[in-house]
């Protein structure tokens, strides 16, 4: 198979093959029509700066097409966060070191501090539009939806792993696929909670069994298993059971014990491990951006994780769909009880290629999303235990000591939904996100005539007196509820610290409700988070069995790797940036580096 990096070389051949065929024939091209003959030196340099020059004189009209629509809508440009170097290539290069070393936003609060909410980080000629604002992220989610896409550079990177799934599709394949996975979301199933309440006591178990040994526990990584295990028996009825496998020991235990993982454990870490690496390599193109190609000249980075996940997917999909041809089609309304999800969708479709693509993309938001709130979560309480008390009182009060929760319980919690808020305020699981402008065809070169074409190009300024924003056609946006939610103007001057009463008291009237954009933890409009009911149900109820189990929680530092602690200098900074004792970790969703390493007391 070709690799990335070729075929994107095949692609751009007709424009990067332009200079050889401008040296080759320009000198008998000269000689046949004018009787003059250049100097091959100079064919040569014409042919050398040709590219350069083609690109120089494209940029200068596109920018000149974009003041002049500009000017015709009464609007302005977005402000350019400039670099040091050609074609700010420098910006390219502090964005990729800051997002595997540094600390989220890092690079990008600066120049909205300086320029403001909306920037515009211009890196190889090529617009990446970036908004903290929740007016304009209000107009990409849902006011002005049809206008914003994934895009075709955003999905042609996610396809090797993502397919055609909901999270990488747009117009009437998104649609297909979001009506084949909305019945699966109602009541009754994400209030079941016999899942939940297996794998959650398996979970306790383990801590204890753990705790008992004497070594700290790398909690990310336990409930990484916890909603692993869970979300895959809730989408396609078979658990991989990563729970069975061992759990690693902190990097200061000089000789951990010697424990063989049983056979059947073997298959679902090789697995986890893909699937984890797979994520990874997605992360990696989308920083890349439209050059991500180039970094994959010899293959294809993502393929090998997904054989591994191939051959762990598909002899399932494989029995689920003879299951299905053997027992014939459900009527319709008869979807039983133990029906996973894909089983629901064998009712619609029989594709195995479709199958597996919507199975890994909601896999993707089962994982991940919820393991990283729950790990932030128990770090709050290591660091605010008279939080942790508070909620425990709270579960005691409602649920008692032993009795697993109900779906009821669950909603008579105030405080805990509280800090789950919290929590996903200040720590988002998808801390950025990006869409596309649709290409439009202006009339009379971005004509002001057609209403629809204004309105979908113009975005407000944050300031009634400035003028608005203009986007011009196929503009990569990119939105960041991470950075949003930390805005004091919008969170009051204790936007940076973490007070779930916030979502309770006086503050919950004078800032949020006043624009509910603001608070973004599960996207919003059409997009919205399908399972948004399932994930604050599988939350909670792994909380509240953890707190009758356990008294407290406490964090070993001394268990963390030393390339997994923040540095010193950002002690210095401001915000969560110098009090946070952990080193956040962006990839597709967050996650923390190197786990969380944590200790707990019996209650």
């Amino acid at each position: 198979m070709v690799s990335p990096g070729v075929a994107f070389l095949v692609r751009s051949s007709p424009i990067l093959s332009f200079p050889l065929v401008l040296g080759v024939g320009l000198r008998p091209l000269s000689t046949r029509l004018g009787g003059l003959e250049i100097p091959t030196w100079a064919a040569v340099l014409v042919a050398i700066t040709s590219l350069p020059l083609y690109a120089v004189f494209r940029v200068l009209l596109q920018n000149w097409r974009n003041r002049r629509a500009a000017a015709a809508l009464g609007a302005r440009l977005i402000p350019v966060v400039k670099g040091q170097s050609i074609g700010s290539v420098d910006i390219l290069k502090e964005l990729r070191f800051n997002r595997e070393h540094g600390y989220p936003a890092d690079g990008l609060n600066e120049p909205v501090q300086a320029l403001g909410p909306v920037v515009n980080f211009r890196v190889l000629w090529m617009d990446t539009i970036l908004t903290t604002s929740p007016e304009h992220i209000k107009l990409i989610l849902s006011s002005d939806f049809n206008n914003y896409v994934k895009g075709e550079r955003f999905k042609t990177g996610m396809r090797s792993v993502l397919g055609i799934g909901v999270f990488n599709s747009d117009g009437e394949m998104w649609k297909f696929h979001r009506q084949m996975t909305r019945p699966f979301f109602a009541r009754d199933r994400i209030s079941d909670f016999d899942i939940l309440e297996r794998h959650a006591d398996a979970v306790v178990s383990l801590l204890r069994q753990r705790m008992k040994a004497g070594y700290s526990v790398d909690f990310q990584d336990l409930i990484g298993r916890f909603t692993m295990d869970s979300a895959s028996e809730f989408l396609f009825n078979t658990c991989v059971n990563s729970l069975k496998a061992n759990l690693p020991y902190p990097h200061n235990v000089a000789f951990p014990p010697a424990e063989a993982n049983a056979p059947e454990a073997q298959a679902t870490i090789k697995f986890v491990d893909a699937f984890t690496l797979a994520m990874l390599r997605l992360s990696e193109r989308e920083v890349l951006g439209r050059i991500w190609p180039l970094f994959e000249m010899f293959g294809d980075k993502t393929a090998g994780p997904m054989r591994d996940i191939s051959e762990y997917l598909d002899p399932i999909i494989d029995a689920a769909m003879e299951k299905k041809r053997l027992s014939g089609s459900q009527e319709k309304g008869e979807s039983g009880e133990g029906m996973s999800l894909l089983d629901e969708l064998l009712e619609t479709t029989s594709d195995p290629k479709i199958l597996k693509d919507e199975i890994l993309n909601m896999l993707l938001a089962g994982r991940d999303t919820t393991m990283h709130t729950l790990t932030i979560v128990i770090y709050f309480f290591t660091m605010y235990p008279e939080v942790c008390t508070r909620v425990r009182e709270e579960v005691l009060a409602h649920v008692g000591s032993s009795r697993a929760p109900t779906y009821d319980d669950i909603k008579n919690m105030k405080y805990l939904r509280a800090v789950l808020n919290e929590t996903m305020r200040l720590y988002p699981s998808v801390p950025f996100n990006v869409r596309q402008v649709i290409f439009h065809a202006f009339s009379d070169e971005y004509s002001s005539t057609s209403r629809e074409n204004i309105n979908a190009t113009v975005w407000p300024s944050a300031d009634p007196n400035e003028k608005p924003f203009y986007l011009p056609a196929g503009s990569k946006l990119s939105y960041s509820v991470f950075m949003m939610h930390r805005r004091k103007d919008l969170w009051g001057p204790d936007a940076e610290e973490f007070s779930p009463d916030r979502f309770l008291d006086e503050r919950l009237q004078t800032y949020l409700l006043k624009n509910n954009f603001q608070f973004l933890p599960f996207n919003a409009g059409p997009r919205i988070c399908l399972g948004q009911q399932f994930a604050y149900n599988e939350m909670s109820f792994m909380i509240i069995r953890l707190l009758q189990a356990f008294s407290s929680f406490s964090l070993d530092e001394e268990a963390f790797a030393p390339g997994a602690r923040p540095p010193p200098e950002w002690a210095t900074a401001e915000g969560r940036k110098a009090i946070d004792k952990f080193r956040p970790k962006l990839h597709l969703t967050m996650s923390t580096k190197d786990g969380l390493w944590i200790k707990v007391k019996d209650a």
